[in-house]
């Protein structure tokens, strides 16, 4: 595989505490689980646990846990070159408690990914590869992080690179604020080439509650293609001349943390395979190939605990056992 063929995921990478203490909130709980976490990350992880090749750029503090996010990256065969430690920022940590409702306690400590500048990135090394992948979950919140990141996909848009957009919608980080994220996200929409919304996130962006309605908005705004996840049903996929809901498997599912980061790892990966990934967008029946195989990985990753380590490896998934949902 080339290094042009290798993906670059632009974003956080941070901490996540998860409390392991049962139905209970941060309050009284006691034992917490360090994992490395950040929507970008679990991205790159999918593609080289697939077998692809991917670069991690972003911001972490030159601490112990900024130490411990490069080590296990690197464990992954991620490529951490592009990987800033910050020596006056902290690496940023997230505390999450799962109650039996459902609901979740959650505080937010942001800290180095926020600060990641124009000057922290090897533009050149960047614009090297073919496929930028736009997913993070903080990138949008503040300057200079913001402004760094959409400044990037004008650059990556004006020099013909493959951008693949996922604006990753976190209520707990928006509240209050969410018609700034609207505003920004339909920036990042306008910019893509690949968009993967949740049914969500479709509502949210665009304001309308009917799915063909919101997709053809997407489009309107700009992207080439749009995947919106549908859950247990699949994918409903888009190109803009033909759309359809591509099913999945049927699997017990566990924990959804991290599937629909791996669907996304999974789409880049096959994508990234290609000469001309941007053609691949238009031939919609491989793209519902691609989108098959995206499904089944993100559904395997929900029978496992865990993000990165629930990834499948291209032989599991292969061999995985699984019945196509009815859509």
């Amino acid at each position: 595989m080339s290094t042009n063929s290798a993906v670059v995921c632009i974003g956080e990478l941070l901490i996540d505490f998860f409390c392991t203490d049962v139905d209970i909130d941060l309050v009284e709980g006691q034992n917490f689980e360090k994992q490395a976490g950040g929507a970008p990350a679990n991205v790159c992880a999918a593609i080289v646990k697939l077998g692809g090749s991917a670069l991690f750029s972003g911001k972490v503090g030159n601490d112990p846990f900024g130490h411990f996010l490069k080590k296990t990256l690197d464990a992954l065969n991620i490529d951490t070159s592009m990987l800033v430690l910050d020596d006056e920022h902290p690496t940023t940590l997230a505390f999450v408690s799962l109650k039996a409702s459902g609901e979740r306690d959650f505080v937010f400590n942001r800290g180095a990914d926020a600060f990641l500048t124009e000057n922290d990135l090897n533009k050149e090394k960047i614009m090297n590869h073919h496929i930028i992948h736009f997913g993070s979950a903080t990138a949008l919140l503040t300057n200079p992080f913001q402004s760094t990141y959409l400044k990037l996909m004008h650059i990556a848009k004006e020099q013909g690179k493959f951008i693949s957009f996922d604006p990753n919608f976190r209520s707990d980080l928006w509240k209050g604020r969410e018609d700034s994220f609207v505003y920004l996200a339909k920036k990042g929409v306008a910019l893509a080439d690949f968009v993967k919304v949740s049914d969500d996130e479709l509502k949210i962006i665009t304001g309308l509650n009917d799915l063909e309605e919101g997709i053809k908005a997407l489009h309107k705004m700009g992207a080439k293609a749009v995947a919106v996840t549908l859950g247990k049903k699949g994918t409903f996929i888009s190109n803009g001349q033909n759309f359809e809901t591509v099913p999945s498997i049927e699997v017990e599912a566990i924990d959804s943390t991290g599937a629909g980061d791996a669907f996304v790892g999974a789409t880049l990966y096959q994508l990234a395979k290609e000469t001309e990934p941007k053609r691949i967008l238009k031939d919609f029946e491989h793209l519902k190939q691609i989108i098959c195989f995206s499904n089944k990985v993100g559904a395997m990753v929900c029978t496992k605990i865990g993000a990165i380590s629930a990834i499948p490896s291209l032989e599991e998934v292969v061999s995985f056992e699984g019945l196509l949902v009815n859509s």
